[in-house]
């Protein structure tokens, strides 16, 4: 078997073991939208929430996705490294070595996010007034409260993410893409059992959350452990002074700017959409939850899955199998990017009636987040394309470039968000962000071809023919569904909204998958047939 076989069937069996525990993340991670949807639609309480959830997360895409795969995952690897390489006599110094590190770097990761938890709290009262236009002057004093009372979440999400960094060094992925699971029950189900008993839905969520970010962090311990490693703290200075975190502070200094600019973007784009109307925040994030569903299931698990196989591969200078595995990555995203996002145009409104619509939902929130997801999803395969492009420069130690290439994406944003929000409303919004999504994609292909960090003509070349294939077939999917949807729908009008919008959705994506995947093999598609061959156990032919 060729090394690119190799490459593609171990990439795809990985990536399809952690989308399964993704999917139910995805999946989970939904119906939490849809309990908040139905206790709190798109009213002025779930902006209030919206925006004290997003609080503490603008700081966790640092602390927690960003300096663990940019920086700790890669230093880390080069810890054990040095562990599998050690004689017999020094081994133990080398494991004393990674151990000293592993402390160090969570006593930093706790002490800094503490003092963020600690002035997220004390300026919550000052700041929330700026991104709410409600007449109610109730909502700013309870978007305080909600922030207060879940910026400490960030402490526990950050642990999380460090623990998942462990454990990914390892190459075990399977409890940390469980840990979603158990965090999105958990706010489902203290909403419901605790709103008869609270002040307001919105409270009974923020406790959801809190308890949730904590058994994410408490159910990957036992993991780490039986990788060999404990966790404990040491000195503060200790923690700045460790070689390894220094390592991961240089690592991640030039992220800093390129990540305070993606917060930041966040911030105004919120504040944009607090100002723009009661209901756009919420129908934001409604849009943007369906896009993660998609998103989550295959872009974030193939980039987790490739993150320390690129770094290894890079480690070793073998370029032609860190080109061959960064090109299966990019055609599998566009393979199942380009055909969701045709679907989604044509059945969004359904599909939002089907997850959504209940009880506070109403037929102005459809119309609110419709608006949205037809912008957001027209982005997707460029957001999923960034996902699998940036971690080849952090295999390589390159952080300036992504960074960089943040900072220009975030100017766009603001540009195109400023200019869109008054006529579009949301939907301005959510194009900004797909249109910046689509510069950030042409600048990091900029930045390998001129780093020469992939073979960029091979990458480029391969890409875009896979791309127009895939969108050619996409567009032939959708024909039948263009012509018949509405004749499909009108045969279960009037009954159940599971009825009338589940069903013939999945009548649907029957015709439009078979029509699909019948188009992969007549035009022998090398990544559909690895997949029926990884199924049905076969081996690729040389």
């Amino acid at each position: 078997m060729t090394h690119e076989n190799t490459n593609k069937k171990s990439l795809l069996k990985s990536g399809l073991s952690l989308s399964v525990l993704t999917l139910m993340s995805r999946i989970l991670g939904l119906i939490r939208e849809m309990t908040k949807a139905a206790f709190l639609g798109t009213s002025d309480l779930s902006d209030a929430f919206t925006f004290a959830f997003q609080a503490p997360n603008l700081f966790r895409k640092l602390f927690a996705e960003n300096s663990i795969s940019v920086a700790f995952i890669p230093t880390f690897k080069k810890y054990l490294e040095k562990e599998n390489s050690a004689d017999e006599a020094s081994v133990s110094l080398q494991k004393t070595e990674t151990q000293q590190f592993l402390n160090a770097t969570f006593t930093l990761i706790t002490f800094l996010t503490t003092v963020l938890t600690v002035c997220g709290i004390i300026a919550a009262p000052f700041i929330t007034p700026f991104f709410t236009k409600s007449t109610d002057p109730s909502i700013p004093m309870e978007m305080s409260f909600l922030t207060r009372l879940m910026f400490p979440y960030l402490i526990v999400i950050s642990a999380a993410a460090f623990f998942q960094g462990i454990l990914n060094g390892f190459k075990v992925f399977s409890p940390s893409g469980f840990t979603p699971v158990l965090f999105n029950l958990s706010v489902i189900v203290f909403t419901y059992l605790l709103s008869p008993v609270m002040k307001n839905s919105a409270r009974a969520m923020a406790v959801g959350v809190i308890i949730g970010g904590t058994i994410q962090a408490a159910f990957q311990v036992p993991f780490v452990l039986r990788c060999g490693k404990q966790i404990r703290f040491t000195s503060i200075k200790n923690a700045f002074t460790n070689p390894g975190t220094i390592k991961v502070i240089k690592l991640v200094g030039p992220t800093i700017f390129g990540m305070a600019a993606y917060s930041l973007n966040d911030l105004v784009s919120v504040a944009l959409a607090g100002r723009a109307g009661v209901g756009i925040q919420s129908s934001l994030q409604y849009s943007l939850r369906l896009q993660e569903l998609i998103l989550g299931i295959f872009a974030v698990s193939i980039g987790t899955v490739i993150l320390p196989d690129l770094t290894g591969m890079a480690a070793q200078n073998n370029q032609k199998r860190f080109n061959e595995l960064l090109l299966d990555a990019l055609k599998i995203v566009i393979l199942i990017s380009i055909p969701v996002t045709f679907f989604s145009q044509i059945t969004g409104e359904n599909i939002i009636r089907l997850v959504f619509q209940s009880r506070s939902f109403d037929e102005q929130s459809v119309a609110l987040t419709l608006n949205a997801f037809r912008f957001h999803i027209a982005g997707l395969v460029f957001i999923a394309m960034n996902r699998i492009i940036a971690p080849a420069f952090y295999a390589k130690g390159n952080t300036k470039d992504p960074s960089l290439a943040g900072i220009i994406c975030f100017i766009s944003n603001m540009i195109f968000a400023f200019v869109l929000v008054k006529p579009m409303k949301g939907g301005g919004i959510a194009l900004a962000l797909s249109l910046a999504s689509l510069v950030n994609t042409i600048v990091l292909f900029i930045f390998m071809k001129k780093e020469k960090t992939a073979d960029i003509s091979m990458l480029l070349k391969s890409t875009l023919f896979y791309l127009l294939k895939i969108i050619l077939l996409s567009v032939i999917a959708s024909a039948p569904l263009v012509i018949f949807k509405e004749k499909i729908f009108s045969l279960f009008s009037g009954s159940s909204r599971i009825i009338s919008q589940g069903i013939p959705l999945v009548i649907c994506t029957l015709i439009f998958f078979t029509i699909g995947v019948l188009l992969l093999i007549l035009t022998k598609d090398k990544l559909i047939i690895s997949v029926k061959n990884m199924l049905t156990g076969r081996k690729s032919k040389k």
